[in-house]
Formats: structure tokens, C-alpha cells, sequence
């Protein structure tokens, strides 16, 4: 990883830590942690698509033949993602984009997510609470 990918990993964090912080007592910085800008019938293709459920358990689709990755659904309600990034949409959406960036050693392959099609993707994963 460069060191330029190193510093946006860092901001991305930092970022997230800030946002959940203030969320903690101000109702305005919640509403930063709802996904915009996604669409959550979109999101299901495009899960479909890059066969996100062949390794993840996700409402709606078939459960993997093989417990491989955690489970997605509830996502939004879990305090990190991957261990390393606090839940929220953009962080989601970084690590559906860029899973090895965020984390070198994950088992989760980049598979050249587009921006709008991560922002789908976190829309239907909140969809899921």
C-alpha cells in the first residue's frame, strides 16, 4: 500500500470516528449516518451481480453454500466494519470499493465496485436493519 493510500485510509477513519463521536449527543450528526444518494433495488442487482452471497449470508438472497465471511445483513447496527472502520454508509461504501486498501489481509476481494454502485449497495444493506 502507498503512502498516499495509507493517508486517504487514515483520513477515511479519522473521518468516521469524528462523525460517530458527534452523533453520540447531537441528532443532526445522526442523520449524517443515514446512506444518500444510493438505491436500494439498484443495490440488490449490483449485489447479485458481483455474487456478494456466495461468501456473505444477505436477507433476500440464498444463504452461501460455505460460511466464508460474516454475515451483512444488520450491518448497519454493528459498531465497525472488517474490525477496523466505524459503520457508516461511506466508510461501507469504502470498504465494498476497496476492501484491500482498508484492510491488506482481508479474504475479501476487490472486484472494481463503482462509486455509484457501492452507494446502491450500502442503500440496500441499511434497508436491512
Amino acid at each position: 500500500m502507498s503512502s498516499r493510500d495509507l493517508r486517504v485510509a487514515a483520513v477515511t477513519v479519522l473521518v468516521g470516528c469524528v462523525t460517530a463521536l458527534n452523533a453520540c449527543g447531537d441528532t443532526r450528526a445522526a442523520s449524517s449516518l443515514v446512506p444518500t444518494g444510493g438505491d436500494a433495488a439498484r443495490g440488490k442487482t449490483v449485489i447479485q451481480h458481483y455474487g456478494c452471497n456466495a461468501c456473505h449470508a444477505i436477507a433476500g438472497f440464498p444463504e452461501p453454500s460455505v460460511a466464508v465471511a460474516a454475515p451483512i445483513t444488520g450491518i448497519a447496527s454493528r459498531g465497525y466494519i472488517a474490525g477496523t472502520l466505524p459503520t457508516t454508509p461511506g466508510n461501507l461504501a469504502l470498504w465494498i470499493r476497496f476492501p484491500k486498501k482498508v484492510k491488506p489481509a482481508t479474504a475479501m476481494p476487490d472486484l472494481g465496485v463503482s462509486e455509484s454502485e457501492a452507494r446502491d449497495v450500502v442503500a440496500y444493506l441499511y434497508s436491512l436493519r
